[in-house]
């Protein structure tokens, strides 16, 4: 039996790095409510939240597990269900996801973005750019950001030097004016990143909100129109991204993944993160391709 763990409070396990965590009421909420959204990646397979008691019966007669994402939380909650340790991935496999999620590893892309840690290198920065964005290394649902306009205020010194201590670092990045949120979809397998579609999504206040439902073909003339007369640079971010991907990311990992750009109103395609788990574009575009 296939079982799959819908575990999208996943990015806030990886922030807190330990094996026991309780995430938010309203993140495992909506994990038991939403679990079926996996059947669109894999339809023959049972959707369980990881909170879901009826694992307690699954997982023993379980041939294959598949997470959302996965990471020490999930590893330890589904053992304690029942779980056969061999279909669940090492701790040192865990630990590589964690080490590449950090939002300092893809910092080679961003031409945009820098390592802050302390006042005076925000300081500096905001002598020459007045809107920034200051993030932490790992979060997720749109926490751990703080948008700075002109001056760092008493909470953000104080958020910053909470999150260097926790940390190690802060990631300070100026703000884009954007005008696409898009996303490239991959799945690496044993050192091969295999393109797997372009996602368009909208977002607010750097959280996700919803994804279009477009194919790729649409997606890609969506942003072609956005970005004439340089429409190529579409192509070659993409070429300049998975470069990267079989450098850095393909030879220590395996799974899905998805690297979020923007399409900036002067033209130019930034990219914004990576996300080594499952992601709603990747849902949509398989629920688009079953239409």
């Amino acid at each position: 039996m296939h079982i799959c763990i819908f575990n999208p409070e996943h990015d806030l396990c990886l922030a807190k790095g330990r094996a026991h965590y309780v995430p938010p009421r309203s993140a495992v909420e909506f994990a038991m409510r939403d679990a079926g959204l996996m059947l669109a990646l894999y339809p023959d397979a049972e959707c369980r939240a990881v909170y879901d008691d009826s694992l307690r019966d699954l997982l023993p007669t379980a041939t294959r597990i598949t997470a959302w994402g996965w990471n020490a939380v999930v590893k330890h909650e589904l053992l304690k269900r029942g779980a056969p340790q061999g279909l669940l991935p090492t701790d040192g496999e865990l630990a590589v996801v964690r080490r590449l999620q950090h939002r300092g590893t893809i910092l080679p892309l961003q031409s945009h973005a820098r390592p802050v840690t302390g006042e005076g290198d925000v300081d500096t920065l905001l002598h020459s750019e007045e809107h920034i964005v200051l993030k932490a290394p790992w979060s997720g649902a749109g926490r751990g950001l703080r948008w700075v306009h002109g001056a760092l205020s008493a909470i953000d010194r104080d958020w910053l030097t909470k999150t260097v201590r926790e940390q190690g670092m802060a990631i300070a990045e100026v703000r884009q004016d954007v005008a696409l949120d898009l996303a490239i979809e991959y799945t690496v397998n044993r050192g091969h990143v295999c393109f797997a579609g372009y996602s368009l999504f909208r977002t607010g206040s750097g959280v996700y909100r919803s994804n279009y439902r477009l194919d790729d073909r649409s997606i890609v003339r969506k942003v072609h129109r956005r970005l004439w007369p340089y429409s190529s640079r579409l192509e070659a971010k993409r070429m300049e991204v998975e470069e990267w991907l079989g450098e850095v990311v393909a030879p220590c990992y395996n799974g899905p993944l998805g690297v979020d750009l923007m399409v900036c109103r002067d033209g130019r395609v930034r990219v914004a993160e990576m996300n080594l788990r499952h992601t709603m574009g990747m849902v949509a575009h398989a629920q688009i391709n079953k239409q």
